[in-house]
């Protein structure tokens, strides 16, 4: 495990939060295999490190995803969208969505927000990413737009 820093401003927040193998390979099943639709991570507290909190089976919709996202806690998600192309060719791209809501915690936001890039980079792979903070920002239609412009 890495070692954790303090932020400068105190309140015992790390700076840095490991990422175990468990939620990397989620990812990669996910990516590779296609085992998974999508993978919700949230960070472990007292652990110190983001673990997987639960994935859905390929046959999911995305309604399935984003009732699994707590309405007021922050959490990690990626979700591997297929959808057809304007020169209609099937597709998938993987998007990575930072679910901080309104009503979480200022704490768990600013957590979340300070391992997000660290996390991300660990994920390659993704081919978009999203700040999400209601269910608007991230909207079915949202990502199948960012999606079909590539």
């Amino acid at each position: 495990m890495v070692a954790a820093a303090v932020l400068p401003w105190g309140g015992g927040l790390p700076a840095w939060i490991d990422v175990p193998e468990g939620s990397k390979r989620a990812f990669m099943e996910l990516k590779r295999r296609k085992v998974h639709r999508y993978v919700i991570f949230k960070i472990d507290d007292r652990r110190e490190e983001i673990v997987v909190e639960k994935t859905g089976a390929p046959g999911e919709s995305y309604d399935d995803f984003t009732a699994s996202l707590p309405a007021d806690d922050c959490r990690y998600a990626v979700y591997d969208l297929d959808f057809v192309s304007d020169d209609n060719c099937r597709k998938s791209k993987i998007f990575f969505i930072s679910w901080s809501p309104s009503d979480s915690r200022i704490r768990a936001k600013t957590i979340y927000a300070v391992s997000k890039n660290q996390f991300r980079h660990e994920l390659d792979g993704v081919h978009f990413e999203i700040q999400a903070i209601d269910p608007d920002d991230m909207d079915l239609e949202v990502l199948r737009g960012r999606a079909s412009r590539t």
